[in-house]
């Protein structure tokens, strides 16, 4: 595995979790101006067609219950725990978590948008908040088949703080 140093390049120039030794820490945001800042993710739940077309055909409801509600009432738990999930993510007060669940033929995509006014971002929030709603999906429907796949996690956008980011949408 390579040494952290070698690893660092110039986009990433400081690695903000390590300290000079390499040791993890948690970032010192004390001095950083509270800002609103807003988190967006997205996950995709991939299902057998066959799978897709009988949630379709049951209206996205299991044994388990109502499959896509369950999801995102996870979501928003799951972001609002993510300083207990992730060691060194600060505790935040979130303002706002909305996750939105549509069918996009044989996938499910999960979009996460998390908010707060403060001095360090929501990304992480957004991310766990997408990926526990997909998670709960996959509980929910493995009874019908394992072959549910998770994948495409990752952050759509976000405002407020140092940069703002928005994701180059892939086919």
């Amino acid at each position: 595995m390579p040494e952290p140093e070698s690893i660092v390049t110039s986009s990433t120039a400081k690695l903000s979790h390590v300290d000079e030794s390499q040791q993890p820490r948690m970032v010192d945001v004390g001095g950083k101006p509270v800002t609103h800042r807003v988190a967006q993710a997205r996950a995709r739940v991939t299902f057998p067609p066959d799978v897709a077309r009988a949630l379709r055909e049951a209206g996205h409801v299991t044994r388990k219950g109502a499959v896509i509600t369950v999801a995102q009432i996870a979501g928003v738990m799951g972001a609002k725990a993510t300083p207990q999930l992730i060691p060194l993510c600060h505790p935040l007060a979130i303002d706002r978590c909305d996750v939105v669940i549509r069918m996009e033929g044989d996938d499910a995509l999960v979009d996460c948008t998390v908010s707060c006014h403060g001095s360090t971002g929501v990304e992480m929030e957004a991310l766990t908040g997408a990926s526990i709603a997909a998670l709960t999906i996959y509980d929910m429907c493995k009874a019908l088949s394992h072959d549910i796949v998770i994948g495409d996690i990752r952050l759509m956008g976000k405002t407020g703080g140092k940069h703002d980011f928005s994701a180059k949408e892939t086919a």
